[in-house]
Parts: C-alpha cells; sequence; structure tokens
C-alpha cells in the first residue's frame, strides 16, 4: 500500500499541529531543506514528493494527470499518516496543490501559505510543448536552464538540481499536464482557509503579479515579496520564507521557539520535543509564547544580563535542574566560567551559603561535562 503513497519525510513531535509542505515540479522535498527542521520545532512536518521525483514512484500518476490527481496522493498521504486536517504549504506546483485542496477539501485546511506560484501558470501551451519535448528528449534539455528558471545569478543549490536531472521523464511530463489544465481564479473567493501568499520579486517563472492576483481574490490573503528571491525561494531565502511562515502559522510561538532553540541549543529542544504529550502540549506553548516569546526576545536587556539574572533566580528558588540547564545556556549566551563563578558568588550574599554552596556544584558539574572530550 506505501507504494501507492507519496514518498515523504516526518519531522517533529508526533503529537504536534500537522503540517504538510509541498515541492516545486522538479524538485524533491529537499527543498525544504532549510526550513522544515525549524518549522518542527512546533509542527508536525510532513514534506512529500511528487510522483517520478525524490523517492516517490513514477506510476502514482500518467498522461493527462490533473492538479486534483496530486491533491489526491496528498490525502491518501494524510490519511495514512492519521492526519485529519492540516495546515499546507506549497511551492509552485506544490502551491497549486494548495489551493486546489483549500478550494475542494475546505475541511482538511486549517491554514495555507502558497509560494512562489500561481492560480494558473500561463495558460496550457507552454505546458504542453514542455510535456512533449521531455517525453521525446528526456530531461536533458530541461534541466540544463532549471538554473536559470529557479534562482538569481551566482546562486544555486546542486542537490535540487540533480533532483531535477534525476526525475522520471514520463512523471515529469505527467506534472507539466496538471500544470497545463490548471487555472482555479474562479473559485478563488470561496477559500475560507487562513491564507499567505510568498512572492520572489525576482522570479520569472510566477512573477510577484500572480500572487497579487491571489491575494486579492482570497478574502482576508496576506502577501509578503521577498527582495533578490526568485522562484525557489525556501532555498535561496530561508530566513526570509522561515519568517513568514513562522508568523502565519505559530505567531509569537514562532519566534520564541526560535530564541529557546539559540539560548538552550537544538538538542535540549528536541528532547522538550519528543516528550511532548496532549497533556503538556498547551504548557510548552504557554513557555513558547511568553517565556520565549515575550520575555527572552525584549531587546531591553542582552541575553547575557537576562543570563545572569536566571541564575540567580534559579539559585534563590532552589531548582538547581533548570540551574544546570541554565548554566550551559550562559556559556551559550556569552558568559565565561568566571563570570558565572562571579554571578554564584554574588548569590551567597543575597541568596544564602548554603543555596549558592548547591548552586556551585551543580555548575562546576556542567562546566567539567563541557570541557571534557565527550561533552
Amino acid at each position: 500500500m506505501t507504494d501507492m503513497l507519496p514518498h515523504h519525510r516526518a519531522e517533529g513531535a508526533p503529537t504536534a499541529p500537522p503540517l504538510l509542505l509541498g515541492p516545486s515540479l522538479g524538485t524533491s522535498y529537499a527543498l525544504w531543506d532549510r526550513v522544515a527542521p525549524e518549522l518542527s520545532a512546533d509542527h508536525r512536518v510532513i514534506r512529500w514528493d511528487l510522483p517520478g521525483h525524490g523517492g516517490s514512484a513514477p506510476d502514482l500518476i500518467g498522461p493527462g494527470a490533473t492538479v486534483a490527481d496530486l491533491a489526491g496522493l496528498v490525502l491518501a498521504l494524510a490519511n495514512a499518516l492519521g492526519v485529519e486536517r492540516f495546515a499546507y504549504a506549497g511551492v509552485s506546483l506544490g502551491g497549486a496543490v494548495g489551493l486546489q485542496l483549500a478550494v475542494h477539501h475546505p475541511e482538511r485546511i486549517s491554514s495555507l501559505a502558497v509560494l512562489c506560484s500561481s492560480a494558473h501558470f500561463n495558460g496550457a501551451r507552454p505546458w504542453e510543448e514542455r510535456a512533449a519535448l521531455v517525453r521525446r528528449e528526456g530531461l536533458a534539455p530541461v534541466a540544463a536552464t532549471a538554473e536559470d528558471r529557479w534562482f538569481t545569478d551566482g546562486f544555486t543549490v546542486p542537490r535540487l538540481v540533480q533532483d531535477h536531472r534525476d526525475a522520471d521523464p514520463a512523471a515529469y511530463a505527467a506534472c507539466c499536464d496538471a500544470l497545463a489544465a490548471f487555472d482555479i481564479r474562479d473559485r478563488l473567493a470561496s477559500i475560507t482557509a487562513p491564507t499567505l501568499l510568498i512572492a520572489g520579486r525576482k522570479d520569472p517563472a510566477t512573477p510577484p503579479a500572480h500572487l497579487r492576483e491571489i491575494a486579492d481574490a482570497v478574502p482576508g490573503a496576506a502577501l509578503v515579496e521577498i527582495p533578490g528571491a526568485s522562484h525557489l525561494a525556501p532555498a535561496q531565502c530561508p530566513k526570509a520564507v522561515l519568517t513568514a511562515l513562522r508568523a502565519h502559522f505559530s505567531g509569537a510561538s514562532g519566534y520564541g521557539m526560535q530564541a529557546r532553540r539559540e539560548v538552550l541549543g537544538d538538542a535540549h529542544v528536541d528532547r522538550a520535543q519528543t516528550r511532548q504529550t496532549p497533556f503538556t502540549a498547551r504548557f510548552q506553548d504557554f513557555i513558547s509564547r511568553y517565556a520565549w516569546g515575550e520575555i527572552w526576545t525584549d531587546p531591553t536587556l542582552s541575553r547575557r544580563e537576562r543570563s545572569m539574572i536566571t541564575l540567580t533566580a534559579l539559585v534563590a528558588h532552589g531548582h538547581l535542574d533548570e540551574l544546570a540547564m541554565h548554566v550551559t545556556a550562559a556559556r551559550r549566551n556569552g558568559l565565561t566560567p568566571q563570570e558565572i563563578g562571579a554571578v554564584l558568588l554574588q548569590t551567597a550574599v543575597y541568596c544564602g551559603v548554603p543555596a549558592a554552596n548547591s548552586a556551585f556544584a551543580v555548575a562546576q558539574r556542567v562546566l567539567a561535562e563541557e570541557d571534557s572530550p565527550q561533552g
């Protein structure tokens, strides 16, 4: 049964809100490599491959395929993974799949982001001609010009270029058939999911005007244009794309998760996410949104200063497990062992010698582990 589903990769806690990511024609889910791991901090991210691309079987679709067929494959994947309602983001053809889902299966889409895509793709003829070329000569002629269509001068992602060369010609041509037949402009006003459009200002394939057209038609939609981005914006401008998607899908908790990772480290946050359950999910969201999304991101105090305050407060209340974690965080925020020692010495005066004695023992152990070859 699994060989009839798109190849995919899942990241993040199984209990986190699901987010599906769709690729552009000619790419694999590697298109999202610089964005998906960060989004998985507070989502169950599921990236999928088009038929004949990446690890997906080429015979999932055939000649005359439609975007509706591809949307059906995505729904089959979601069903197989036990995902009923999900957020969705897609690039180009992957974005068209998102629009198709939002129009025809609104009960499944909680939130939508469409990147470097269109409600139509400049008519059928260019895609019919490309499909005929690929069926006749293979992918070499099309792959040779991929970088010009995908990136600005001087930028490339070799992995994605190779993905294009390695795609199955028949499946690629079938995807071209789907693009040729796609035109959903007359249904955009029916979309009810919160919708974000992201355009690359230097995108020759789907210029910003295509995204503005969607934004103008979808009720309440928002539009972000990324300077310097061409067609594969998540690969070329991942930070800008990540910022926009986090704000759309996660709000303040997304910014807080970024700060949490920067201060506590990926390993700690990944462990916390893995341990998250439906019982603790709201508390984790609370911490990310307020402690990390509002307090630790407030520029009034530096992170060095916040670390010193946090160490003092933890010593005062005897929270030694938290203290160990924040000694490591203090080092990440730039405090030297000597400065950490000075903070703890200060606590001996104002929090008490026994509290400081326990704190020094914890800090000494953490710093020793940091300096050990295994650490």
